[in-house]
């Protein structure tokens, strides 16, 4: 089974995992999870230990190129006997046609349910016998793959994530077991407040632009993804051209180079993908309500946000972990929290993507103190964007921005996870060494700038639960294509 990034609507949480553990976006997973209490202890640890621990980031990252021409970023590190491997192909969720979203979803949890002469049982067996972890999985920008090993394995493990990638089976008897379980979750997500306010947020900021659908697909379309459809799919995605791949652990260069040509050199040199436009999410103030007889009402809001190409980026990502990603520091938490009591956690975070960013951020509270809440969160974000941020909170946002990169990158699969996402944003082979000069070169004026871009216009809100003390009005406007 694929890790299911991205699952449906719950938004990818890119910006401020605790500790960043897959570089500046920890990527993807479930929807803005409520983690205050790690992250607290996380940023109490953080300085005490960076010191002290010896970490992976200080590593040589090598650009190796492949007898057969494949590049990856690599650090040969043998200080345990283990090789793990980040890989992922331009397309993901956003090459699903218009009609049938989840076909990426749908690829990424079979393809290691059987290859070549090998069905899902024996296949499974081998990776058993061996300790082999494979998973394969699609976020709106990229299919993902993953798969960590022991040293003396590595023949065996490399052989059977080339069988997936260029031999999948598709058996109908595992098409429908897995087509099954993705429907299951469906319909578990009809009743989810926080599924369906991440999907009317995606729609509201997104229309019917790719990024406004859900990654696992809807109802509706999942029982009609055929087994064409999902090997068209592997042919036109699974390509050489835009592969990236990170590798760290205990390996020569040499025989990497010959392991990475004997697993990836059969795919096509070329992929065959669907253009995808840029587009900017709807402007806010908005507000949509979603209508559910649940105890707890599920708020949802954010706004166009920065992409991580653009030059004022990290200003807004340290002034955004001051808002709303900084766990029990952050203004959002203090206001909404601790000193009103209206939510347990609260959460917000930037969110880029290839063609586009927003920031993203989630609360629950009960049906009666909604109003309250959203009252509080847009004052809040009001008076970050009119004041910004102080001189000590840039300063202790700063530092722990640093701080907590040790224990980010403190073994080799968080190592490869990050490296890979580095180039997928596109940055040089050196930024963790420069990450924290790039950081301390925020200004006071270059957060308070960013601030003024992100938040002064407001915030599209989503409200999901029994109906709230203030009214919420259907969402009106739609984001604009670029060029």
């Amino acid at each position: 089974m694929a890790r299911q990034e991205g699952l449906g609507d719950r938004l990818p949480d890119q910006g401020h995992g605790c500790g960043q553990a897959r570089g500046e976006a920890f990527v993807n997973y479930y929807f803005l999870r409520a983690r205050h209490i790690a992250c607290g202890l996380t940023a109490a640890l953080a300085l005490t230990l960076a010191a002290a621990s010896p970490s992976h980031a200080a590593a040589k990252i090598q650009h190796l190129i492949s007898p057969g021409g494949i590049e990856a970023w690599f650090v040969q590190d043998a200080t345990v006997p283990l090789i793990a491997m980040e890989y992922a192909f331009t397309g993901g969720a956003a090459q699903d046609p218009g009609g049938k979203p989840g076909i990426a979803n749908l690829v990424a949890n079979l393809l290691d349910e059987g290859s070549g002469e090998l069905d899902s049982k024996a296949y499974h067996e081998r990776l058993d016998r061996r300790a082999i972890e494979l998973s394969f999985s699609a976020n709106r920008d990229a299919f993902r793959g993953s798969v960590r090993m022991l040293r003396d394995n590595k023949d065996e493990a490399f052989d059977l994530l080339r069988m997936a990638l260029t031999s999948p089976r598709f058996d109908q008897a595992d098409v429908e077991r897995i087509r099954s379980q993705v429907i299951s979750g469906l319909r578990r997500d009809t009743t989810n407040p926080t599924a369906l306010a991440g999907r009317k947020f995606l729609e509201v900021a997104f229309g019917d632009h790719p990024y406004g659908r859900q990654t696992n697909g809807t109802l509706e379309s999942v029982p009609t993804i055929t087994v064409p459809d999902m090997k068209e799919y592997v042919r036109r995605v699974l390509a050489r051209d835009t592969l990236k791949i990170a590798v760290v652990g205990d390996v020569d260069p040499a025989t990497l180079g010959k392991l990475l040509d004997q697993t990836f050199g059969a795919l096509p040199a070329k992929a065959s993908l669907t253009p995808v436009p840029a587009v900017e999410a709807a402007r806010p103030p908005q507000r949509a309500f979603v209508p559910l007889d649940v105890p707890q009402t599920v708020i949802t809001f954010g706004g166009p946000g920065v992409k991580r190409s653009d030059p004022k980026f990290m200003a807004a990502y340290v002034v955004n972990h001051i808002l709303g990603g900084g766990g029990l520091t952050s203004r959002l938490y203090r206001e909404v929290r601790e000193k009103r009591g209206l939510a347990y956690s609260i959460y917000e975070s930037l969110m880029w993507m290839e063609h586009s960013a927003v920031f993203v951020g989630n609360t629950g509270t009960r049906a009666d103190r909604a109003g309250d809440t959203i009252e509080a969160v847009e004052k809040e974000v009001r008076r970050i964007a009119e004041e910004g941020p102080t001189q000590k909170e840039l300063d202790e946002a700063k530092s722990y921005l640093k701080g907590s990169q040790m224990l980010a990158l403190d073994t080799s699969s968080k190592l490869a996870q990050a490296l890979l996402q580095y180039q997928l944003d596109k940055l040089p082979i050196d930024y963790i060494e420069k990450r924290n000069a790039i950081i301390d070169a925020v200004t006071l004026d270059d957060a308070r700038a960013a601030a003024r871009r992100l938040w002064s216009q407001g915030l599209l809100t989503v409200i999901v639960g029994r109906t709230p003390q203030a009214a919420a009005q259907p969402a009106q406007g739609a984001p604009q294509k670029t060029n």
